[in-house]
């Protein structure tokens, strides 16, 4: 799997690029993949960030089975050495694990076709998932006595109401886009042809407001969401203090004193 990347405006679309393998990950793929995100967070010029695969059937069908043999050396040993290091020897599971990288842009996934197994648990990474009528949904892990590696089975059950998150779980059965957004996977559905320009025109909206304030309002869902009411509302305003005297904010308020459309910067 290659990753490919293009910029339009303050969105990056970063492409999931092996049709022939359905988009399937491999190590060196998701290197790549990480670089790419890492790069967006650090380049103030890319405010929201599209992940997308390659064609039209598959956004990603997991791991590539035949570039993803179990590596030569014990799982002990390549867990206590780092991800790099362990994708040299071709461990690859904790690779999908982006935590580590802290990206606070919004991810969209905009999700063509399969989305299966370490696939899924990619999008479920993502901020805001967006379908095709033609996409599919499974953790079928179970079905050749397996488990989701990447904290699929959790991440379901954040995601949907518990019912619906265990019978994909323990099932492995595949869903499509219809029945994905009536258990809240995804937030919209697309025809084909017309789910990047969807995915393009939501990230452009959330674009257009303050970078920082974006990337806070990700960081407190992310960090705090678990927490009780009296610590959550201490870490939110600790967000809004250190926005508060930012060049942004003052912009934002004057532009709306004056009746016209802000200009932001990310300061």
């Amino acid at each position: 799997m290659s990753v490919t990347f293009h910029q339009q405006g303050h969105v990056g679309v970063i492409t999931l690029d092996d049709p022939e393998a359905m988009n399937a990950l491999t190590p060196e793929g998701l290197m790549a993949l990480r670089r790419r995100l890492r790069e967006c967070q650090d380049d103030d010029g890319c405010r929201v960030i599209v992940l997308t695969g390659a064609g039209d059937r598959a956004f990603c069908a997991g791991a590539n089975l035949k570039k993803t043999f179990p590596p030569e050396r014990g799982f002990a040993r390549n867990l206590l050495i780092g991800r790099a290091a362990e994708a040299e020897d071709g461990g690859y599971t904790r690779l999908i694990d982006l935590s580590d990288l802290q990206i606070w842009k919004p991810v969209i996934a905009a999700v063509n076709g399969y989305c299966l197994g370490g696939g899924l648990e990619l999008a479920m990474q993502c901020d805001i998932r967006l379908a095709s009528t033609t996409a599919s949904f499974a953790l079928p892990e179970v079905k050749v006595a397996s488990v989701p590696a990447i904290g699929g089975v959790q991440a379901l059950l954040r995601a949907i109401p518990a019912a619906h998150a265990m019978k994909l779980a323990l099932t492995g059965d595949r869903i499509g886009a219809c029945d994905a957004l009536n258990i809240g996977l995804v937030s919209d559905v697309f025809e084909p042809d017309a789910l990047m320009d969807g995915a393009l025109e939501i990230a452009e909206r959330i674009a257009r407001n303050g970078p920082l304030a974006v990337q806070m309002v990700k960081k407190l869902a992310v960090e705090t969401a678990h927490l009780a009411p009296a610590d959550y509302i201490a870490q939110s305003n600790i967000a809004w203090g250190l926005l508060r005297d930012s060049a942004d904010r003052i912009e934002g308020r004057t532009a709306f004193g004056e009746k016209r459309t802000p200009h932001y910067t990310g300061n």
